[in-house]
């Protein structure tokens, strides 16, 4: 099974049985604003009991309550920019942001973006079509990583005289010619195919970056773990038993990979060992895993699935375990994208929807806006706080309809400092 069952999962189960309608979405073309107390937010109460909630792991409570603190909240948002990447209209794969600068890929494309300005800078990988659809980008330091369709990783750096010049790919030659020749460093990827440890032998879906290592998983059920500095693989893990389609990792170096197993796997590196061991399997989901999120401090998990949910873990004492505190509900189909950005979650969806959540003081959550205006599945999301103070923050997604949309979300709070100390 493989991330492409995505897009229609739930769709047959929501035709056969009647669900009530969802929250009626603001208009993306217009600046919206919604003014109420947090227990009546754009997944207020009535979404909360819904079939269509409840009919997607009953088991979990939910996590969408009233908080204790009833306070008022103010969301404004608008679109200050909305933007097609290629004439042909190709899927919008993967959005980055590092600095001021915004990354979004379509197809094997990697368009360079004034953040801004929404300003058109450049384009690499132009050049090489063989490669496949750039799935994922990441940045270390100067470099920057691209995970490609036909598994192999870019590796690229700005340069004063060609723009974004490739380096090479990993693995690099030299690490290639270094294990060649001995039969102990080849696995089987295939009834009748061998390859090196070291080689992803299917697409590259994802990639994260922490203190100088590059995590990088892959259809072919594995994940690798690469130096930035020398650019070799130090790791090589037989991660899951399907594809896996995404990878987070905490500023403690804990990894978590989500899998169309349905299964999230959370690795660490014990004190003085050299290779990560699995030291927790968190089951919950009843279908494919395909998006991960972190908090800020790395002790809570956000998991988003073709089941229409999205679980939260958190972090059971110091240990590296995650237990699942609850779901968060309310979209109508798969979630394909999440991304957490001060105390704020955002998620993407099949059903052409980015929702924000915000977490309350009691640990609950709701739902404080729904961006629509796009008109196929929103794949990926990438978000800054411009402004602490004023609480707005830039949002940019991506969808398959080949379209970026750039929103500017403000969050009105009654009493600053009660926030600021959350």
């Amino acid at each position: 099974m493989r991330v492409v069952s995505w897009l229609f999962d739930s769709d047959d189960s929501s035709r056969r049985k009647r669900t009530p309608k969802s929250p009626k979405h603001l208009d993306s073309a217009d600046s919206a604003t919604s003014s109420s107390s947090l227990s009546e937010a754009a997944t207020g109460s009535t979404s909360l009991h819904s079939s269509l909630s409840l009919q997607t792991l009953p088991s979990v409570p939910s996590l969408q309550k009233i908080p204790s603190d009833n306070l008022t909240v103010t969301v404004s948002h608008s679109v200050t920019s909305s933007f097609k990447l290629r004439e042909r209209s190709l899927p919008v794969t993967c959005l980055a942001v590092n600095g001021g600068y915004l990354f979004a890929v379509s197809g094997h494309e990697v368009s360079i973006y004034d953040r801004a300005m929404c300003a058109h800078l450049d384009t690499f990988n132009g050049q090489d079509p063989f490669s496949g659809t750039v799935k994922s980008v990441g940045f270390s330091g100067e470099k920057i990583f691209t995970a490609h369709q036909d598994g192999k990783i870019g590796v690229w750096k700005l340069t004063a005289k060609n723009g974004y010049k490739q380096l090479t790919t990993l693995p690099t030659l030299n690490d290639r010619l270094r294990r060649f020749a001995l039969p102990k460093n080849y696995v089987q990827v295939r009834r009748h195919k061998k390859c090196l440890w070291i080689e992803h032998a299917d697409a590259v879906t994802a990639l994260a970056v922490n203190n100088g290592f590059i995590y990088s998983v892959s259809w072919d059920k594995t994940l690798k773990i690469w130096r930035a500095s020398d650019l070799r693989c130090k790791e090589s893990i037989k991660a899951h038993d399907d594809a896996v389609n995404a990878v987070a990792v905490s500023t403690n170096g804990t990894v978590y990979t989500g899998s169309a197993d349905r299964r999230i796997r959370v690795w660490a590196k014990p004190t003085g060992s050299k290779r990560h061991t699995l030291v927790a399997t968190l089951e919950k989901h009843k279908s494919a895993v395909n998006a991960l999120a972190l908090n800020d401090d790395g002790s809570v998990l956000f998991s988003g699935s073709c089941d229409r949910s999205i679980l939260v873990w958190e972090r059971e004492d110091t240990s590296n375990y995650m237990a699942v505190r609850g779901a968060l509900r309310g979209h109508e189909k798969a979630i394909l994208s999440l991304f957490n950005v001060s105390d704020l979650l955002l998620s993407g969806s099949a059903d052409r929807t980015v929702r924000i959540w915000r977490r309350g003081s009691d640990s609950s959550y709701s739902c404080l806006e729904v961006l629509s205006g796009h008109t196929k599945p929103v794949k990926s999301l990438a978000a800054v706080i411009d402004s602490e103070v004023d609480g707005v923050v830039s949002i940019v997604s991506g969808s398959l309809d080949g379209e970026v949309k750039c929103w500017k979300v403000s969050v009105t709070k009654p009493d600053n400092s009660f926030y600021t100390n959350q």
